[in-house]
């Protein structure tokens, strides 16, 4: 399937591109999510028409994602877990669970943006972990992980 796309998607090209994606990729998440269009004449066409305005939008998600990435860099989080005494948590932390700290501190950040590559943290100390606030925007953050009493 060729597609236009609308905006930068990882991996796969920038603004204006034109890709060849397999159809389900294109179909159930490109195209319901707005990232991309069916690369026909008629789209073609109106893409073009809306250049300008697409770069301009883009333009501004990013300087939005660049302000939040400079309030968040060298920010450190707590969050606190049962712990056993050898330091192991009873379950883990989760991306969710570092989503709802950053949040209950006033920083606007969503489950999906937490990259956590080595999986959920499960031990008690300092964890650094890397927020993916957009394509070209990523933040390093500190999770202390505390024991609850």
């Amino acid at each position: 399937m060729q597609i236009i796309l609308l905006e930068k998607v990882g991996n796969l090209g920038n603004l204006g591109d034109v890709v060849k994606v397999k159809d389900g990729f294109g179909r159930n998440f490109l195209i319901p999510q707005g990232k991309a269009k069916r690369a026909t004449e008629a789209n073609k066409a109106e893409f073009a028409a809306r250049r300008v305005e697409l770069e301009k939008q883009q333009a501004a998600i990013l300087t939005t994602a660049q302000a939040r990435g400079e309030k968040l860099t060298g920010y450190i989080v707590a969050v606190s877990q049962k712990a056993g005494v050898d330091g192991r948590l009873f379950g883990s932390v989760t991306n969710g669970d570092i989503a709802d700290a950053l949040v209950a501190q006033g920083f606007e950040v969503v489950k999906a943006e937490v990259r956590m590559p080595n999986g959920p943290l499960k031990t008690i100390g300092d964890h650094v972990v890397t927020l993916a606030l957009h394509h070209d925007v990523t933040v390093d953050v500190t999770v202390t992980v505390t024991a609850e009493a």
